[in-house]
Protein backbone atom coordinates (compact mmCIF):
# COMPACT_ATOMS: atom_id res chain seq x y z
CA UNK A 1 0.00 0.00 0.00
CA UNK A 2 1.36 3.31 -1.34
CA UNK A 3 2.51 5.64 2.21
CA UNK A 4 -0.26 8.54 2.09
CA UNK A 5 2.87 11.19 3.15
CA UNK A 6 4.15 13.50 0.95
CA UNK A 7 7.52 14.45 0.95
CA UNK A 8 9.88 16.68 -1.78
CA UNK A 9 13.10 18.27 -1.40
CA UNK A 10 15.39 20.40 -3.62
CA UNK A 11 19.44 19.63 -3.25
CA UNK A 12 21.41 22.33 -1.94
CA UNK A 13 23.81 21.73 -5.11
CA UNK A 14 20.92 23.03 -7.73
CA UNK A 15 19.93 26.05 -5.91
CA UNK A 16 23.76 26.87 -5.54
CA UNK A 17 23.77 27.16 -9.50
CA UNK A 18 20.17 28.57 -9.86
CA UNK A 19 19.35 30.35 -6.95
CA UNK A 20 16.14 31.97 -7.53
CA UNK A 21 15.15 28.16 -8.28
CA UNK A 22 11.52 27.66 -6.48
CA UNK A 23 9.53 24.71 -6.53
CA UNK A 24 5.51 24.26 -5.93
CA UNK A 25 4.03 21.08 -5.43
CA UNK A 26 0.41 20.16 -5.24
CA UNK A 27 -0.63 16.90 -4.38
CA UNK A 28 -3.76 15.57 -4.92
CA UNK A 29 -6.11 12.91 -4.02
CA UNK A 30 -9.27 11.58 -4.41
CA UNK A 31 -9.01 11.95 -8.43
CA UNK A 32 -10.60 10.10 -10.91
CA UNK A 33 -8.80 10.68 -13.89
CA UNK A 34 -10.06 9.29 -17.16
CA UNK A 35 -9.63 10.12 -21.52
CA UNK A 36 -9.60 12.99 -22.53
CA UNK A 37 -12.97 14.56 -22.56
CA UNK A 38 -15.31 17.70 -23.98
CA UNK A 39 -14.28 19.64 -20.96
CA UNK A 40 -10.61 19.24 -20.80
CA UNK A 41 -10.16 19.85 -24.65
CA UNK A 42 -12.48 23.36 -23.34
CA UNK A 43 -9.72 24.60 -21.16
CA UNK A 44 -6.54 23.25 -23.16
CA UNK A 45 -8.86 24.92 -26.83
CA UNK A 46 -9.08 27.95 -24.34
CA UNK A 47 -5.31 28.11 -23.56
CA UNK A 48 -4.36 28.11 -27.19
CA UNK A 49 -6.64 30.62 -27.77
CA UNK A 50 -5.44 32.81 -25.10
CA UNK A 51 -1.88 32.27 -26.17
CA UNK A 52 -2.26 33.02 -29.95
CA UNK A 53 -4.24 36.48 -28.87
CA UNK A 54 -1.40 37.38 -26.26
CA UNK A 55 1.09 38.95 -29.02
CA UNK A 56 3.49 36.52 -28.14
CA UNK A 57 5.58 35.38 -31.30
CA UNK A 58 7.94 32.92 -30.06
CA UNK A 59 8.22 30.90 -27.10
CA UNK A 60 11.94 32.15 -26.48
CA UNK A 61 10.82 36.08 -26.64
CA UNK A 62 9.08 35.21 -23.34
CA UNK A 63 11.46 36.00 -20.15
CA UNK A 64 10.89 32.80 -18.37
CA UNK A 65 11.43 30.61 -21.29
CA UNK A 66 14.63 32.77 -21.31
CA UNK A 67 16.07 31.84 -17.71
CA UNK A 68 14.88 28.37 -18.62
CA UNK A 69 16.98 28.20 -21.69
CA UNK A 70 19.66 29.51 -19.66
CA UNK A 71 19.53 27.13 -17.01
CA UNK A 72 19.22 24.48 -19.33
CA UNK A 73 22.37 25.09 -21.25
CA UNK A 74 24.76 25.80 -18.21
CA UNK A 75 23.95 22.15 -17.32
CA UNK A 76 25.04 20.80 -20.89
CA UNK A 77 21.57 20.50 -22.11
CA UNK A 78 21.26 22.12 -25.73
CA UNK A 79 18.03 24.18 -25.19
CA UNK A 80 17.36 24.17 -29.06
CA UNK A 81 16.82 20.21 -28.61
CA UNK A 82 15.89 20.06 -25.28
CA UNK A 83 12.96 22.59 -24.55
CA UNK A 84 11.47 22.98 -21.18
CA UNK A 85 8.00 21.31 -21.09
CA UNK A 86 6.81 24.88 -21.08
CA UNK A 87 8.43 25.91 -24.28
CA UNK A 88 7.58 22.96 -26.03
CA UNK A 89 3.99 23.14 -26.09
CA UNK A 90 3.76 27.24 -26.29
CA UNK A 91 5.58 26.74 -29.48
CA UNK A 92 3.46 24.36 -31.01
CA UNK A 93 0.69 26.39 -30.25
CA UNK A 94 2.35 29.35 -31.85
CA UNK A 95 3.15 27.51 -34.63
CA UNK A 96 -0.46 26.69 -35.06
CA UNK A 97 -0.76 23.75 -34.00
CA UNK A 98 -2.74 22.03 -31.12
CA UNK A 99 -2.00 20.81 -27.61
CA UNK A 100 -1.43 16.98 -27.75
CA UNK A 101 -5.16 15.28 -25.56
CA UNK A 102 -3.74 12.55 -23.18
CA UNK A 103 -6.04 12.18 -20.36
CA UNK A 104 -8.01 14.48 -18.15
CA UNK A 105 -5.28 15.27 -15.50
CA UNK A 106 -2.74 16.07 -18.46
CA UNK A 107 -4.96 18.18 -20.34
CA UNK A 108 -5.88 20.20 -17.26
CA UNK A 109 -2.10 20.91 -16.12
CA UNK A 110 -0.83 21.55 -19.72
CA UNK A 111 -3.85 24.18 -19.87
CA UNK A 112 -2.38 26.01 -16.77
CA UNK A 113 1.37 25.92 -17.87
CA UNK A 114 0.06 27.12 -21.14
CA UNK A 115 -1.62 30.03 -20.08
CA UNK A 116 1.02 30.84 -17.06
CA UNK A 117 4.31 30.06 -19.11
CA UNK A 118 5.17 27.88 -16.41
CA UNK A 119 6.70 24.44 -16.44
CA UNK A 120 4.27 22.41 -14.89
CA UNK A 121 4.95 18.28 -14.76
CA UNK A 122 2.08 15.90 -13.42
CA UNK A 123 2.40 12.30 -11.92
CA UNK A 124 0.97 9.50 -10.10
CA UNK A 125 2.20 9.98 -6.53
CA UNK A 126 0.92 6.01 -5.57
CA UNK A 127 4.12 5.16 -8.16
CA UNK A 128 6.55 7.19 -6.21
CA UNK A 129 8.92 4.93 -4.30
CA UNK A 130 9.93 7.28 -0.88
CA UNK A 131 11.02 10.88 -1.35
CA UNK A 132 10.53 13.32 -4.30
CA UNK A 133 13.72 15.15 -4.70
CA UNK A 134 15.58 17.53 -7.33
CA UNK A 135 19.43 16.18 -7.84
CA UNK A 136 22.60 16.83 -9.87
CA UNK A 137 22.89 13.67 -11.00
CA UNK A 138 25.81 11.31 -10.60
CA UNK A 139 24.93 9.41 -13.93
CA UNK A 140 24.28 6.49 -12.31
CA UNK A 141 20.39 6.91 -11.66
CA UNK A 142 18.19 4.86 -14.29
CA UNK A 143 15.73 6.23 -16.14
CA UNK A 144 12.87 4.45 -17.88
CA UNK A 145 11.80 6.65 -20.92
CA UNK A 146 8.10 6.10 -22.49
CA UNK A 147 6.69 3.13 -24.55
CA UNK A 148 7.10 -0.05 -22.97
CA UNK A 149 9.92 0.56 -20.27
CA UNK A 150 12.15 -2.27 -21.81
CA UNK A 151 14.84 -0.41 -22.18
CA UNK A 152 15.95 1.86 -18.94
CA UNK A 153 19.34 4.51 -19.93
CA UNK A 154 21.01 6.25 -17.23
CA UNK A 155 20.72 10.14 -17.10
CA UNK A 156 24.26 12.20 -17.55
CA UNK A 157 26.60 12.70 -14.27
CA UNK A 158 25.77 16.72 -14.00
CA UNK A 159 22.11 16.63 -15.08
CA UNK A 160 18.80 18.61 -13.02
CA UNK A 161 16.90 15.92 -12.25
CA UNK A 162 13.91 14.69 -10.30
CA UNK A 163 14.17 11.71 -8.48
CA UNK A 164 13.12 8.85 -6.22
CA UNK A 165 14.95 5.86 -3.96
CA UNK A 166 14.38 3.90 -7.45
CA UNK A 167 15.05 6.24 -10.55
CA UNK A 168 14.71 9.37 -12.00
CA UNK A 169 11.49 10.24 -12.60
CA UNK A 170 11.51 13.47 -14.95
CA UNK A 171 14.93 13.77 -16.90
CA UNK A 172 16.45 17.21 -17.54
CA UNK A 173 14.46 19.45 -14.79
CA UNK A 174 11.09 19.43 -16.60
CA UNK A 175 12.20 18.24 -20.47
CA UNK A 176 10.79 14.33 -20.16
CA UNK A 177 8.78 12.06 -17.79
CA UNK A 178 9.29 8.72 -17.23
CA UNK A 179 6.83 5.92 -18.05
CA UNK A 180 6.49 4.52 -14.54
CA UNK A 181 5.04 7.65 -12.62
CA UNK A 182 2.78 8.79 -15.75
CA UNK A 183 -0.43 10.06 -15.23
CA UNK A 184 -2.97 7.17 -16.46
CA UNK A 185 -6.51 6.75 -16.42
CA UNK A 186 -6.27 4.79 -13.40
CA UNK A 187 -4.67 7.97 -11.22
CA UNK A 188 -6.41 9.20 -8.11
CA UNK A 189 -3.58 10.62 -6.58
CA UNK A 190 -0.99 12.66 -8.35
CA UNK A 191 1.55 15.57 -8.06
CA UNK A 192 2.29 18.37 -9.87
CA UNK A 193 5.49 20.50 -9.91
CA UNK A 194 5.27 23.91 -10.97
CA UNK A 195 9.13 25.13 -11.57
CA UNK A 196 10.03 28.71 -11.50
CA UNK A 197 12.88 31.04 -12.36
CA UNK A 198 13.55 34.53 -12.77
CA UNK A 199 11.14 35.83 -15.41
CA UNK A 200 7.86 34.81 -13.02
CA UNK A 201 7.25 36.08 -9.68
CA UNK A 202 6.66 33.64 -6.84
CA UNK A 203 3.02 34.85 -6.72
CA UNK A 204 2.86 34.36 -10.48
CA UNK A 205 3.73 30.96 -9.34
CA UNK A 206 0.96 30.35 -6.84
CA UNK A 207 -1.42 31.70 -9.46
CA UNK A 208 -1.07 29.18 -11.54
CA UNK A 209 -1.04 26.33 -8.87
CA UNK A 210 -4.33 28.32 -7.81
CA UNK A 211 -5.77 27.79 -10.79
CA UNK A 212 -5.14 24.35 -11.39
CA UNK A 213 -6.21 23.62 -7.83
CA UNK A 214 -9.42 25.21 -8.71
CA UNK A 215 -9.89 23.37 -11.93
CA UNK A 216 -9.39 19.90 -9.75
CA UNK A 217 -11.71 21.10 -7.26
CA UNK A 218 -14.14 22.01 -9.87
CA UNK A 219 -14.27 18.66 -11.33
CA UNK A 220 -13.70 16.61 -8.27
CA UNK A 221 -15.54 18.84 -5.76
CA UNK A 222 -14.22 15.55 -2.86
CA UNK A 223 -10.69 16.06 -3.93
CA UNK A 224 -8.15 17.34 -1.87
CA UNK A 225 -4.94 19.51 -2.36
CA UNK A 226 -2.14 20.44 -0.11
CA UNK A 227 0.43 22.61 -1.54
CA UNK A 228 4.23 22.26 -0.51
CA UNK A 229 7.13 25.28 -1.55
CA UNK A 230 10.52 23.95 -1.69
CA UNK A 231 13.36 26.59 -2.23
CA UNK A 232 16.23 24.59 -0.87
CA UNK A 233 16.20 21.17 1.39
Amino acid sequence: MPSQTFEASVESAVHAAHPDYVALVAVASGLGNGPSDTESDAQLAAAEAQLRASGLERATDHPHIASWRAAFSAFGAKPSRYPSSAEALISRVLKGEPLPRVNVLVDLHNSVSVRHVVPVGGEDADRLEGALRLVVATGDEPFDPRGDGSEVEHVAAGEIAWRDDRGVTCRRWNWRQGRRTQLTDDTSRAFFIFDRLDGLTVDELHRAADELSDLLLDRWPGCHVDRLERRLS
